[in-house]
Order: structure tokens, then sequence, then C-alpha cells
């Protein structure tokens, strides 16, 4: 494990350091349990109390917080990215694969095209024609089909399953065991009721700084292209169905499934468990809360909730009233007491 000073990492985070510059600092840890060896940070201020019991050797702080003298603080205006800052320099070893370079036991056609500083692991395949570029690594039990092309720098990780034609771009991030460009979910009917499986014969393209979460699925288009645009992060166990276009920098967070040939427009956001109909199309800076969904077109961004999504004005003032609906109820009740009451009295 490396040692650094409070000086050094000052430095490489490009922080203001409160206290002794001389301190040496071992690893990183959360404010409870950290130890005066090692480096924590505070952003949250249901945890202030936590911050002042802390045995760690310095925190990351905003420019808000309240300093205590004697102790060693780094102050910037964002300390969770200084802080992860410091947890890759100090962690970042523990993810280096052991096997280096192009493992034995890995097979690859002889047309494939494999750049410089490409690390391939254990029991990996590569079928024909496709082409790795440069600084990329692909762990163990791999499956790439033919005629896929995978950018500089990227990351695939082990029992990722890629099918043909798929393009890669650069920096891209493919978590264990995801499945890019398998066949969309089409049949065509008779009248006897027996299904006919539609072939689907596009790709799938993943543009620059993409990050697609454990078994999560981006299935193939049936004739063009599904598309996940540059710096778009997906969660686990998320679905995207064939045709879909995600827009640039959204984040889907787990659990959440896109029809076909829906659209997202730039830094849309879906909450967990959250869906969008087929041939939707959602604007820019749209965000939809945990287990909504979009059956029509988005075109104003904000905040929606519920199934089918409204505003979230609205979908709040709805949660209210349903929460309210034994009292509603029982007032109906006394009121229809009542009117009936009159009724047999002017009767």
């Amino acid at each position: 494990m490396s040692k650094r000073t409070l000086k050094e990492l000052s430095e490489l985070t490009k922080s203001d350091l409160i206290g002794n510059p001389d301190y040496i600092i071992h690893g990183v840890d959360e404010l409870q349990t950290a130890t005066p060896e090692e480096v924590s940070f505070f952003s949250n201020i249901k945890y202030k109390d936590l911050l002042k019991k802390t045995r760690a050797g310095a925190v990351c702080v905003d420019r808000k917080t309240l300093l205590e003298e004697g102790k060693n603080y780094l102050v910037s205006d964002n300390p969770s990215e200084t802080f992860q800052k410091l947890v890759t320099l100090f962690l970042a070893n523990a993810e280096k694969s052991g096997f280096t370079g192009i493992h034995p036991t890995a097979v690859i056609h002889p047309s494939v095209k494999i750049g410089n500083n490409v690390q391939i692991g254990p029991l990996v395949v590569i079928d024909r024609d496709c082409v790795i570029e440069d600084g990329t690594t692909i762990s163990s039990h791999v499956s790439i089909c033919p005629k896929v092309f995978v950018g500089r720098d990227s990351t695939i990780h082990s029992n990722v399953s890629i099918r043909e034609g798929t393009i890669i771009g650069n920096s891209v991030t493919l978590q264990p065991g995801s499945v890019i460009g398998g066949c969309g979910f089409g049949y065509i009917t008779n009248e006897k009721g027996e299904h006919t499986k539609v072939k689907h014969f596009g790709i799938v393209v993943l543009e620059d700084n993409v990050e697609i979460g454990s078994n999560t699925t981006i299935d193939r288009a049936r004739f063009k292209e599904t598309r996940i645009k540059k710096g778009s992060k997906i969660d686990n166990l998320v679905m995207i169905a064939h045709n879909a276009t995600i827009g640039e920098n959204n984040l889907i967070v787990a659990q959440t499934g896109v029809a076909g040939s829906a659209k997202t427009g730039k830094r849309v956001i879906l909450a967990a468990q959250s869906g969008v109909v087929g041939h939707v199309e959602v604007t820019d800076g749209v965000v939809l809360m945990a287990r909504g969904a979009f059956s029509k077109n988005i075109t104003e961004s904000g905040a929606y909730g519920g199934a089918p999504a409204t505003a979230i004005k609205e979908y709040h003032e709805q949660v209210i009233h349903a929460k309210r609906l034994a009292k509603y109820a029982a007032r109906i009740q006394a009121l229809e007491k009542k009117i009936n009451s009159l009724v047999e009295t002017t009767c």
C-alpha cells in the first residue's frame, strides 16, 4: 500500500490543505471506521456527528463545513469527487489482473486486428474480422462475435457477450455478464396463434465513455441500429430493446426497461424500475421517478412520476389523495346518509 503526505494528496486532488502538510496517509475509509492513518470524506449534513467523532487522519470537506482546530482537512468544492481520486490512488491496484498481455488460452481468429497494450484474459473467444484498439482490457470468458469493433482504452469485464457487428467506442466499460447485441424480442403470430421469430440483422453502437452495468442487455436492431450515445451510464439489470436510442449523458438505473424504438434526449434520468413504452420520445433534461412509466411523448423538461407518468407536482397530489381514500370514502358515506335522511324527511 502506498503512503502519501497530505501535501501530496492536496496537490493531486487540487484541494486546499488545512492542517499538517507532512502528515502521512496510508489509505481511505468511511468516517465511522477510518483510522488516524486514513482519509475520509463528509458531504451529507446528516453525518455531522460522525464528522466530530471520526478518528480519520484527514477528511475531505466542502468550503461551507465548520472546521475544528487541530484536525486535518482537504477542502474543495466537491469533497466526494476529491475523495474518489484518493480511493483510486490507494485502491486501484486491487483491480489489476495477474495476467498480462494475451493469455495463451484465448482463442483469437487470425483475421482479428489487435492494437498496442491490449490485455486479453484466459478463455476469451474473439471471432473473425474484429478490431481491438490500443489500451483495451478484455477479462476472462468474454465472447466476441464476428465484425465487432472495440475502441481505445475500453474495459470489458468477465463473462460479457458481444454479438456480431457491435461498435464500441473509446473508454467504454462493460461490467460482468452484460450482453450487447442479442436479438430483439420480435415474433410474427399466425392465425393459429403460433409465433415465428423475426430475425434481427442490425447492430448496437455504444459511443465513447458509456458504461453498461452487470447483467444488462442491449438488443440489436431489426435492420439498423440500437444506439447508446456518449457519456451515458446504465446500471445493472437494465433492458434496452431493439432500435432504441439513448441520448447523451443519460443515467438509467437498475431494473429499468426501455422498449423498442424509444428515444431519449440529453441528460435524461430514469430511476429504478421505471419504463419507457415503445416508439415514445423523451426530450432533454427529464427525470422519471422510480417505478414511473412514460406511455406518450414527453416534450417538456422536468421531473415526472407515476404510471402513466405525470408532472411531479400533479403526481405528488395524486399520491396524497390516494393516501386519503379511506377518509374520503367515510365522508362520502356520511354525506350519503345525510342526504338520504333529508330526502326521507321531505317526502
